[in-house]
């Protein structure tokens, strides 16, 4: 994977990364696996705060391009709308509890 641009927007807690991959002989990457390798290129980062807002693979090549978000916390996520919170929920490690309950 390439790190075709990178950019800190400290007004939202974020660092914004466009990719460009190339998957000779591959499968087309799972969200997952872009996730995963977003973590590595940015060491130090919270799994669970990184949302992968596009990811397009050309047809008949063997390459994916995308925008990759990596939030510095979980608050800061919140500028996100909620089908984004759905889509990634999971690949989150905890999931809240739900409220209310008979006990």
């Amino acid at each position: 994977m390439d790190i075709v641009s990178r950019k800190e927007n400290k007004l939202l807690n974020r660092v914004e990364i466009n990719f460009r991959w190339q998957h000779e002989g591959q499968a087309t990457p799972s969200r997952k696996a872009v996730m995963d390798l977003v973590k590595t290129l940015e060491p130090g980062s919270n799994p669970d705060c990184i949302v992968v807002k596009e990811c397009n693979t050309r047809f008949g090549q063997p390459l994916t391009t995308g925008m990759a978000f990596i939030y510095g916390d979980v608050d800061s996520m919140s500028v996100e709308p909620e089908f984004i919170h759905k889509r990634h929920e999971q690949f989150r490690s905890a999931t809240p509890a739900k409220e209310g309950g008979d006990e």
